[in-house]
């Protein structure tokens, strides 16, 4: 069957069309499973600070070492720019890890920030 002279061509201006709103869908899934990926770091390195700050006779100082050193082993390239911070009273300590996702997007950045409290271990 031959298309009819209006109909030549269709094809590729519909490819045109569609191909970058495929790319597009496709960039926003890795780069949505980049973002996630570098929060689950982000977290689980809190959570780590947190769990050795919180121990008993433990220090803020411990903790902080403790989530800085295990987010820049876990994170490889995947979180820059790491800093962490964290704050401890009698009765709780909360550690924070801030950074950034690396992003497919020239000058787009991702600010990413996880905290985890716990109660701080103590002999009643």
């Amino acid at each position: 069957m031959r298309l009819s002279g209006g109909e030549r061509g269709s094809v590729t201006v519909e490819m045109v069309v569609l191909m970058p709103v495929l790319l597009a869908i496709l960039f926003g899934g890795i780069q949505a499973g980049v973002v996630f990926h570098a929060r689950h770091i982000a977290i689980a390195a809190a959570q780590e600070g947190a769990r050795t700050a919180a121990a008993y006779q433990a220090s803020l100082p411990d903790g902080i070492s403790t989530a800085r050193n295990a987010a820049v082993d876990w994170a490889g390239q995947s979180l820059t720019g790491i800093q962490v911070t964290g704050q401890r009273t009698a009765t709780r300590v909360s550690i924070t890890v801030q950074g950034s996702a690396i992003s497919l997007l020239p000058g787009v950045s991702w600010p990413i920030e996880q905290t985890a409290t716990l109660p701080v271990e103590r002999l009643e």
